[in-house]
């Protein structure tokens, strides 16, 4: 299924305390499976999601340099950590803190990856739409290297990995990058 073209609005959808979305791909993100609070938050029916690429749920206001961050992390066997804003099949949108991490088969070889999502705390956006906002803004003009560049040196700032920034954010131990 091509990615269909959906018009974003100002119109957010959020998650209760104690949803979870689950999701599994194949390695070319293709959706292999989605729990039923992926179905309904995505806005998608299941016949619509299964198959499809995962990017299905893209929305503009992600930068391309997050999602090189994701997969440079997952393909090379390592886990995830981060904030994604979802695009929902009607426009409207719903944001995730999500950990996505490689899966194996019985002899060890990548055949995927499997993703849980659940609600950001209260505050993340404070944080993280301004860096976001920034980000698109260096790619739109240097290109994703040099949003890349700009996270680089956002972690050489805070002399931590990026997965650590994204738990410290969600825990609440950093308040603004």
């Amino acid at each position: 299924m091509r990615k269909p073209k959906v018009t974003p609005i100002e119109k957010e959808y959020l998650l209760k305390e104690e949803d979870f979305i689950v999701s599994k791909t194949d390695l070319k993100s293709k959706i292999l499976y989605g729990n039923q609070i992926f179905i309904k938050m995505s806005g998608y029916n299941e016949e619509e999601l299964l198959g499809s690429p995962h990017n299905i749920l893209r929305h503009p206001d992600m930068p391309r340099c997050a999602f090189k961050v994701l997969y440079d992390h997952i393909e090379n066997g390592k886990e995830w950590f981060g904030y994604v804003k979802n695009l929902r099949k009607d426009g409207a949108y719903y944001w995730v803190f999500a950990n996505i991490s490689p899966t194996y088969d019985t002899n060890g070889n990548m055949i995927g990856y499997y993703s849980v999502r659940r609600k950001p705390r209260d505050g993340f956006k404070a944080i993280i739409e301004p860096l976001y906002r920034t980000l698109l803004n260096i790619e739109a003009s240097e290109g994703m290297e040099g949003g890349l560049r700009a996270v680089e040196e956002l972690l050489n700032k805070y002399n931590m990995e990026f997965n650590e920034v994204m738990l410290k954010i969600q825990k609440g131990i950093i308040n603004e990058l």
